[in-house]
C-alpha cells in the first residue's frame, strides 16, 4: 500500500507528496524564474500601451445582439447563449432581511479556469495570461492560462479559438494535478460552477504573445498588488497542493504570525476529531437553514427601476446592470457589447485569525446568497459591503474596520471576475486577533486550523469563491 505524506490540502500517496513539494519549492522561488518579476512588471506594462483597449457605458437598449423579453423583460442575447439576466424572490429566514427580489445571472454553463504548469531549471511554473476583461479596474490583470465557458470555446460568438484549451479537454494532454467543481459569486450568479484545473506537462509549449511562465512564489509576490491578480486565477490557486516546509525546521518554531501559519498548515488534525467536526458543523448548519428561491419576470423585482440606461435598486444600493460596448484587438472577438452587474460601492472580505496553542485558526461562517449552489457555503468571517447598511451590520465588520495596523497582516482590493461584472472590486484582509478576542462565537461561525480549511478546497460545494481567494493570500504568508 501506498504510504502518505503530509501536505498543505489533504494526505496523498508518495507520488502526489512529490507533486505537492515541488509546488512548495515552486513557491519559495521569486527572482530565479523563466521572467523575473522585474521584467514581467515591464513586460506588463508594455503590453498595455501597445494594445487596443476601450470600454463604453451605454444604455441597456442600445447593447447590439442583447433585448429584452417583451413578456419578461428578462434580457437575454439573440443566439440563446452566453447567458441571461433574470428576476429571483429569495426567502432564507436566517438573514437580517429574509425575503427580497434581485436580478441576477442565469449561466448554466460550466467554464474551464485552468493553470498550464512545466518544469524549468527543476522549478514548476504556470503558465499565466495577460487578459482584457471589460470589467477590470486596469484593463489587464493576470488570468490562468485558460479561463473560457463552453459559448467561448465553441465559438458561438465566431471568433478565434482559445489558446491551450486542449490540454484541458483532451485526454492524454498532460497529468491533472487538481480538477474541480468551483461556485462561482452567489451575490450575482444562480448556482453557477466553474471547473478549476491544474494540468501539468513536460511536452514544450508555445509561448504564445500575451502568455508568461511564473513561479507560484512569483504569484504570491503579485498578489500584494492592488488589481492585477484576477479572480479566476486566485480560485484556480487555491487548490495548489503545497508541502509543508519540513526541510526548514527553524520555520515552524517560529514564534510569529508565520511560524503560527506553518504549524496550522503542517498540523494534521485526527480525521475523527477535528476535521470530522468542521465537516458536521457545517453539515449542521446547512440541514437547519433554509433558503427558497423562485424565478420571476426580471420587471417583477420589488424595489428595482428599469430605465432605457439601466436597472436599479430604488436605493441606489447593492448593484446596477448596465450595458458596455468593448474594443479589445487581443481577445478572440475585437469588439461586442454585453449587460454587466455594476457595484454600488466596495465590498469587504476579511477574515479573522488567532493562535491556539501555537496553532493558527481561522474563523469562518456559514453563509446563504441569492445564488449559492446549496443552502449555505463557507465564507469569510466578514463578506459585505458596509455601504449597503444603516442597521443589522454584520457580525465582526466593525472589528475588522477599525482593527490596528499592528493586527494587519494582509490588506490589498483586489477584483471581482472582469467577464460580468463591471468594476467590482473587494477590499481584502487577514487580521489576527489577540487574546481578548473570545473564542466562543455565535451560531453559524467556526474556528478551523488552515489545514482543514486547504483539505476542503479539494472538493466542491465547501467554500465560496470570496473564501478561496482569501485563503490563497493567505498561502503568501507563509
Amino acid at each position: 500500500m501506498p504510504q502518505t505524506a503530509t501536505v498543505i490540502g489533504g494526505s496523498f500517496t508518495d507520488a502526489d507528496d512529490r507533486t505537492a513539494r515541488r509546488f512548495a519549492e515552486s513557491a519559495h522561488t521569486y527572482s530565479t524564474g523563466v521572467m523575473p518579476t522585474a521584467q514581467f512588471h515591464a513586460w506588463l506594462a508594455e503590453r498595455a500601451l501597445s494594445r487596443r483597449h476601450r470600454v463604453d457605458l451605454i444604455a441597456l437598449d442600445d447593447l447590439d445582439g442583447w433585448s429584452a423579453d417583451p413578456e419578461t423583460g428578462n434580457l437575454g442575447h439573440r443566439s440563446g447563449r452566453f447567458y441571461t439576466i433574470e428576476g429571483l424572490e429569495v426567502v432564507t429566514g436566517h438573514r437580517h432581511n429574509p425575503t427580497w427580489s434581485q436580478p441576477i445571472i442565469l449561466q448554466p454553463e460550466i467554464g474551464i479556469l485552468g493553470i498550464l504548469v512545466k518544469e524549468f531549471n527543476g522549478v514548476l511554473h504556470c503558465l499565466m495570461q495577460a487578459k482584457m476583461e471589460p470589467g477590470n479596474i486596469n484593463g489587464i490583470q493576470l488570468s490562468p492560462t485558460v479561463q473560457a465557458t463552453p459559448s467561448n470555446y465553441t465559438r458561438v460568438h465566431q471568433g478565434n479559438a482559445i489558446p491551450y484549451l486542449e490540454h484541458f479537454i483532451t485526454a492524454g494532454r498532460g497529468r491533472v494535478v487538481a480538477d474541480t467543481l468551483q461556485s462561482e459569486q452567489g451575490a450575482w450568479f444562480l448556482q453557477k460552477r466553474n471547473r478549476n484545473m491544474i494540468v501539468e506537462v513536460t511536452e514544450d509549449v508555445p509561448v504564445l504573445d500575451g502568455f508568461c511562465w511564473l513561479t507560484v512564489g512569483q504569484l504570491h509576490e503579485l498578489l500584494a498588488v492592488e488589481n492585477l491578480v484576477n479572480m479566476d486565477t486566485r480560485s484556480v490557486m487555491s487548490i495548489i497542493p503545497l508541502a509543508t516546509p519540513i526541510d526548514r525546521p527553524s520555520l515552524l518554531d517560529e514564534d510569529s504570525f508565520r511560524g503560527a501559519l506553518l504549524r496550522s498548515l503542517s498540523t494534521r488534525p485526527d480525521p475523527n476529531d477535528a476535521t470530522g467536526n468542521l465537516v458536521s458543523w457545517f453539515t449542521d448548519v446547512k440541514s437547519r437553514r433554509t433558503l427558497r428561491r423562485r424565478p420571476i419576470p426580471l420587471h417583477q423585482t420589488k424595489g428595482w427601476l428599469r430605465t432605457s440606461d439601466r436597472i436599479h435598486h430604488e436605493d441606489e444600493r447593492y448593484f446596477s446592470v448596465v450595458g458596455v460596448r468593448v474594443e479589445a484587438d487581443d481577445r478572440e472577438v475585437t469588439s461586442w457589447s454585453q449587460p454587466m452587474i455594476a457595484p454600488a460601492s466596495r465590498g469587504v472580505l476579511a477574515l479573522l485569525t488567532r493562535q491556539v496553542n501555537g496553532v493558527l485558526h481561522a474563523l469562518v461562517q456559514a453563509h446563504t446568497q441569492a445564488g449559492t449552489f446549496d443552502v449555505v457555503e463557507m465564507a469569510p468571517t466578514v463578506q459585505c459591503s458596509p455601504e449597503n447598511y444603516d442597521e443589522g451590520r454584520p457580525l465582526f465588520l466593525d472589528y475588522v474596520l477599525s482593527a490596528p495596523a499592528s493586527q494587519i497582516r494582509f490588506d490589498v482590493v483586489h477584483s471581482e471576475e472582469g467577464g460580468r461584472f463591471f468594476q467590482a472590486e473587494n477590499r481584502c484582509l487577514i487580521v489576527e486577533v489577540d487574546d481578548a478576542f473570545p473564542t466562543d462565537v455565535p451560531d453559524g461561525y467556526a474556528w478551523a486550523t488552515i489545514s482543514q480549511l486547504t483539505d476542503l478546497t479539494r472538493h466542491g460545494h465547501y467554500f465560496n469563491v470570496e473564501a478561496r481567494c482569501l485563503l490563497t493570500c493567505l498561502h503568501t504568508l507563509w
